[in-house]
């Protein structure tokens, strides 16, 4: 039953034309990164993986952020000791000031990371810490969410627990018209793009 209503589901999805869609011209990976940095992400650019707590520890030194978090499992094996951090494989809990994650992809359109939650890839660690660092593969930043969920469709087939889209770091208006940054989630989201798997 539950292979005949997926199969139905895809059939409709292949079958219905998409709606107007906004063409990207240029780059994808400079497009994200306009966008991301115009929604108050900053923004670093690496190589190569093995770059990557170097890059961390230069954005925490220079901004006087505490050098200890949390990352996904999927990172653990990155050389965090040698850039004079200490970084935990775990999720993140209230008192973790730092979390840092890969991405599932990236959208241009927006600047918006994808993430899914999993036992691997806690979803605390992009939402409790101050600070959210996220490490985004340049060749997982695609056009437009409906590509998101495409690649996601394609090389997962059914959705995890929660996808969660994060566009900056967190901000409400609510109060007064007055703007709050992190009210409900991160004051603070670095974006690495690395440039080699």
């Amino acid at each position: 039953l539950v292979a005949a209503r997926r199969c139905a589901a895809l059939d409709y999805l292949r079958a219905r034309a998409q709606n107007t869609r906004p063409r990207l011209a240029g780059d994808l990976t400079q497009r994200f990164s306009q966008r991301a940095l115009a929604m108050s992400s900053t923004l670093d650019r690496v190589t190569r993986l093995a770059q990557v707590p170097a890059a961390v520890a230069r954005y925490l030194t220079a901004n006087a952020l505490p050098v200890k978090g949390v990352c996904w499992a999927c990172h653990a094996t990155l050389d965090w000791a040698a850039a004079g951090l200490h970084v935990e494989a775990r999720a993140a809990g209230h008192d973790d000031l730092l979390g840092i994650t890969g991405t599932f992809c990236a959208i241009a359109e927006t600047g918006t990371l994808m993430l899914l939650s999993g036992t691997q890839t806690a979803a605390t660690t992009s939402l409790l810490p101050e600070t959210h660092i996220a490490i985004i593969p340049a060749s997982r930043i695609v056009a437009g969410m409906e590509d998101g969920f495409a690649l996601l469709r394609a090389e997962h087939g059914e959705l995890p627990h929660a996808v969660n889209f994060v566009s900056g770091p967190s901000r409400t208006g609510d109060i007064e018209l007055t703007m709050v940054i992190g009210a409900h989630g991160p004051y603070r989201v670095h974006l690495l793009i690395v440039a080699e798997e």
